[in-house]
């Protein structure tokens, strides 16, 4: 099973652009990619992994992906109305011209359960604290289970946070090489990464938390307001389920081309200025919390976020989209069987 719609999109027509682009996307800059369905993608947004065509990453991706349009089928993680272009896009046959597309089948949203997540890890402490904040009035800060920052982003984080004046969740991470995600994290030392009395002086305001919390709980809590997100996949449809907006801040593999479609597409978020760059800055961090909190701007991404919400939980009830693709997969296999 594949993420979304669109992210299919891009693998299954990358080797079309392997033949139609003659150069790099590491030496293409900030020119735009077009695949079928899909946004313009910047060429620096496309996964580090098929920036250099001379790679043997990128030619190992190549291979596969053209192997794609060999299965019998295409399971995405996603429903038609979040990615209405894209799922046509694909149906149509349009990212692999001359090739035959097999069928997609869109199962979504989805994601773990809120009841086996309690089951699984007990109430995490940042729950309780949850409970004594107003309403909609926390912006929460996560960047997935490999989305580790350098001490010096840490330092510009909390700096712009406890300007910006809002309430905040945080779970931090860190590790030596911050660009590394594969490298082992230590836990946290919250003292050395954070500035000085940053813990102090914002006691009553925020909430850090080292290394991990229970998302689907927390996206869910009614004191959340906005999500600060590195546009994992599965980050992305847990917000969109629990209605929260997004500050996009992608790290590494597809999470910048989904925020190409959470930001440029659906319009349920916005874009980190400077996440492709060496440090985002404390004044970006303040000026897009602020943003998202309290101007009319962010009042609509957090409208249309909810908007999007009524379509997801509509896909998922009995008798919905993912049902009716379900019960189409189903009986192609049952098909299948009988030839």
């Amino acid at each position: 099973m594949t993420s979304g719609a669109s992210i299919l999109a891009v693998w299954l027509h990358l080797p079309v652009l392997h033949h139609t682009i003659e150069k790099s996307f590491k030496d293409m800059a900030d020119e735009p990619v077009h695949v079928p369905g899909v946004p313009p993608i910047l060429a620096s947004d496309m996964p580090v992994s098929v920036h250099d065509r001379e790679s043997e990453t990128y030619q190992g991706r190549i291979r596969n992906y053209s192997q794609m349009t060999e299965a019998d089928g295409i399971i995405v993680n996603t429903f038609e109305g979040l990615e209405p272009r894209a799922v046509v896009a694909l149906k149509d046959g349009r990212c692999v011209p001359d090739r035959r597309m097999p069928p997609v089948y869109c199962i979504g949203p989805l994601i773990a359960g809120i009841d086996k997540q309690k089951e699984s890890q007990g109430r995490h402490e940042c729950l309780a604290w949850l409970d004594s904040q107003p309403k909609r009035s926390v912006v929460y800060l996560c960047f997935g289970s490999a989305g580790a920052f350098s001490p010096e982003q840490i330092k510009e984080i909390a700096v712009g946070l406890e300007s910006s004046g809002h309430r905040f969740l945080w779970v931090v991470c860190s590790r030596d090489d911050a660009k590394n995600i594969f490298k082992p994290r230590s836990e946290p030392d919250l003292n050395s990464l954070l500035p000085d009395g940053f813990l102090t002086r914002t006691k009553e305001q925020g909430m850090v938390v080292k290394s991990w919390a229970p998302q689907i709980e927390v996206l869910n809590h009614e004191s959340i307001r906005g999500f600060v997100s590195h546009c994992g996949w599965n980050s992305a449809l847990e917000a969109m389920l629990a209605g929260v907006p997004m500050i996009c801040w992608p790290l590494y593999a597809e999470q910048a081309i989904n925020k190409v479609l959470l930001v440029e597409e659906l319009k349920v978020g916005m874009a980190m200025e400077g996440y492709d760059k060496e440090l985002v800055h404390a004044e970006e961090v303040e000026a897009k919390v602020r943003y998202l909190m309290e101007s009319e701007g962010g009042r609509t991404v957090r409208e249309r976020m909810g908007a999007f919400r009524e379509k997801a939980v509509k896909a998922l009830v009995q008798g919905g989209s993912l049902d009716e693709e379900l019960r189409s997969f189903v009986k192609d296999i049952r098909d299948a069987r009988k030839r």
